[in-house]
């Protein structure tokens, strides 16, 4: 029995240590290499935009308020058209300023009438001053008279003028071309001058969008205000879609909000189709001052670790991870600020099970180039 255990105990030291010279050999084993597909990093037309939320606003916002008291006996116009510049809008009972019209004319006439007598007064006393045939406290007199009827007439005037400004202004009529709202009075409706709001009207072509920018950039959009083409400013409405027209900086406010550090830009948008909408919203893109030929890459390529950006490029059978800095994206690509060359080759499919260092087969030739992206130039999303 203790002969055989003798001869038993070798054999297992020496199986053990065969096993474990296996699997430490299994886990030195060179990794296979990663298949994967890689594209030419090289420069496109890059055209891109810096957006800003913006909300479109009319150039002339015009209130209409009555300046008179009564009420309302006429309304031409119907609610949300555009109306021309000096339409009537509204009628304001008329009879009272029409009397009030008639009457200042009346007293004009009688005023005029009492200039005449006190001037062919002092016409005929002035004759007989000559022959000493008056005395000189009547022709003082006279004199008096007269100039006392000619104020009467200049009094009597401007009692005229008034009376036909409130004629004038029991009619409503439109201050600009321009949309008008739903109406804030019907007929019969008193109004008081000055706080009853009767509507609103919008002129809508052209029209403006406002956006608030930062400080630092009061410089670039000056530049933009003299030197702008017609790409610089475009529009994008709130369901996404483009605006078929581009804008131009109308204004710029007079100063910074000193509680945001922000000012406010005015960009004027062409309207002739009344698209737009006083009150609607969108984003105002601006083009960017590196818009031009830039380096880019699949962006489908690109990974993030930790809000930092990485690609993998490939090094004949090594993969090496590159940090990069992103520009914006253009279509299926992004413009690549930092980090990348141009020619560099970059891992767009299989990266996911690579590491840094790792070895990689490409199956030959490169799989794809980067500009041949038709959407190459474009505007960046």
């Amino acid at each position: 029995m203790k002969k055989y255990n003798t001869l038993l105990f070798p054999a297992l030291v020496a199986l053990a240590f065969t096993s474990c010279k296996d699997k430490q050999s299994a886990q030195n084993a060179p990794l296979p290499a990663t298949p994967v597909t890689v594209e030419e990093a090289k420069t496109a037309d890059a055209i891109y935009y810096d957006q800003y939320q913006g909300t479109v606003v009319s150039t002339n916002n015009v209130e209409l308020r009555s300046a008179v008291t009564g009420f309302i006996t006429g309304i031409y116009f119907k609610e949300g058209e555009v109306v021309p510049k000096g339409k009537t809008l509204y009628e304001i009972d008329r009879r009272k300023y029409q009397a009030a019209y008639a009457q200042a004319n009346a007293n004009l006439l009688s005023a005029e009438a009492n200039l005449s007598k006190a001037q062919k007064d002092i016409d005929r006393y002035n004759m007989l001053l000559k022959n000493d045939a008056v005395a000189r406290q009547t022709v003082d007199q006279a004199t008096a008279n007269y100039e006392m009827a000619k104020s009467q007439v200049e009094v009597a005037r401007a009692a005229v003028l008034s009376a036909k400004t409130d004629l004038s202004y029991s009619l409503i009529t439109a201050p600009v071309t321009g949309r008008i709202g739903i109406s804030q009075v019907r007929l019969g409706s008193q109004v008081t001058p000055g706080t009853t709001l009767l509507n609103t009207i919008s002129s809508e072509n052209p029209i403006a969008v406002d956006v608030v920018v930062n400080e630092q950039d009061i410089d670039r959009f000056y530049n933009l205000q003299r030197k702008y083409t017609d790409s610089t400013f475009r529009l994008q409405l709130s369901d996404g879609t483009p605006y078929n027209k581009t804008g131009k900086i109308l204004a710029i406010d007079r100063g910074v909000n000193n509680l945001t550090g922000t000012i406010k830009v005015r960009v004027e948008f062409a309207n002739p189709e009344g698209t737009l909408k006083d009150g609607m919203s969108g984003v105002l893109k601006v083009l960017n001052n590196d818009s031009g030929n830039r380096l880019q890459i699949p962006y489908k390529a690109v990974s993030e670790q930790m809000g930092e950006f990485f690609v993998f490029l490939s090094q004949d059978t090594i993969a090496k991870q590159q940090k990069v800095t992103l520009g914006p994206r253009i279509g299926s690509n992004v413009v690549v600020m930092d980090g990348v060359k141009p020619g560099d080759k970059i891992v767009t499919e299989g990266f996911q099970k690579l590491r840094d260092g790792g070895k990689i087969t490409t199956g030959g030739a490169m799989q794809g180039n980067t500009p041949a992206n038709p959407q190459a130039k474009q505007q960046a999303k």
